[in-house]
């Protein structure tokens, strides 16, 4: 019995692939939306990551200089260095969010110890952007104070202590739970179109009336929605991998790719039991694509977490997805196991729990 439980899992994950690679349609149903979001969140990244701000420089002496070269080295502006006139009609045009100004005679005023201005004028059309420039001239400016050591009339002392190994661009941080939102999807879609399609085909018929079991039917259809979620998710990260965007070391690689593993099987048990609940392919595509949609935003997909209000995380608590990302995160740009165990834990058993539910709608809907 084992044999043939066996040999019908495969027949069955062999053919359900092989429609799936001559359906272009799911294909796409799978990889467009989260491209689509990938897309969003690199432009909304370059947008806000730096804050594009306009430099003017009236004063050629070497404390201006010396400032200038501090706010360029802050990293956090994409400067444009430009006369007066310019910066106004950049500042206008909204090319620039803020125009620095060194005055000319900044020099001269530190010179007779005199408060020299440096005088920032900023389009407060938006919090995030106003409140990057309120931060971080200040912050380039104590940065002056510093690189002058102990001839800066002002004693500063700056001792940064990171949590991290490494530092990680906006757009980076976002691309993990894209990741798995995508297997998610894959998941939802590739398995529950290939149930849903055997009773709008009424294929489900010669299935049931076969000598194969449900168990070796639902092992099949499961399987196959793996195999194709695991390996589409293991081209991402090697395609993350060549873009510099993901650098598991060690054996964090093989902790990634269980995590994969397992959000592609939850995600390929809970698309099998929407298959069979609603039965027909339009339909699923549809589910599947808001669902995975709503359990990414739910899990904090779009930001971090714990600066998240307190409902949602709340919510996010009790979605798998937070848990895959928090342990691919920690993995690929941590090399750190903090809270493996848990994450783990959870991802299996919601795997159990998705598998379980795909037998029970398989059951109920052959039985009517």
């Amino acid at each position: 019995m084992f044999v043939d439980f066996i040999r019908v899992t495969w027949f069955i994950m062999r053919k359900d692939i092989r429609v799936w690679i001559r359906q272009p349609t799911t294909i796409a149903a799978t990889i467009l939306p989260p491209l689509v979001l990938l897309f969003v969140q690199a432009v909304g990244a370059q947008a806000v990551g730096r804050s594009p701000v306009a430099l003017v420089v009236q004063d050629p002496g070497p404390q201006a200089t010396r400032i200038g070269q501090a706010l360029r080295a802050a990293d956090v502006f994409r400067l444009q260095e430009v006369n007066a006139s310019r910066a106004e009609t950049l500042l206008k045009n909204l090319d620039v969010v803020a125009i620095v100004t060194i005055p000319g005679d900044f020099g001269s005023r530190l010179e007779d110890h005199q408060p020299a201005l440096v005088d920032v004028t900023v389009n407060n059309l938006n919090l995030d952007f106003t409140n990057d420039i309120r931060r971080a001239v200040p912050d380039a400016i104590t940065q002056y104070y510093l690189a002058q050591g102990p001839s800066s009339p002002v004693k500063v002392y700056v001792k940064e202590t990171d949590m991290r190994l490494r530092d990680i661009d906006l757009f980076q941080y976002e691309v993990l739970p894209t990741l798995v939102m995508l297997l998610t999807l894959s998941g939802l879609v590739t398995a529950g179109l290939a149930t849903a399609r055997e009773w709008e085909r009424s294929t489900v018929k010669e299935l049931l009336l076969s000598p194969a079991s449900r168990g070796a039917i639902i092992a099949g259809k499961v399987l196959a929605s793996f195999v194709t979620s695991f390996l589409l998710g293991i081209l991402v990260l090697a395609a993350a991998l060549a873009l510099g965007w993901a650098s598991p070391q060690g054996i964090y690689w093989l902790i990634t790719v269980l995590v994969v593993a397992l959000v592609a099987l939850m995600g390929s048990g809970l698309g099998v039991a929407i298959g069979a609940w609603i039965r027909r392919v339009q339909p699923v595509i549809g589910v599947s694509i808001i669902l995975a949609f709503y359990l990414f935003f739910l899990s904090g997909g779009v930001g971090v977490l714990a600066f998240e209000p307190l409902w949602l995380q709340f919510i996010a608590a009790f979605v798998p997805l937070t848990y895959g990302t928090h342990a691919l995160q920690m993995a690929v740009f941590y090399s750190s196991s903090e809270l493996l165990g848990r994450d783990l834990v959870v991802l299996l058993l919601f795997a159990l729990l998705t598998i379980f539910l795909g037998v029970v709608a398989i059951r109920r809907q052959t039985q009517e």
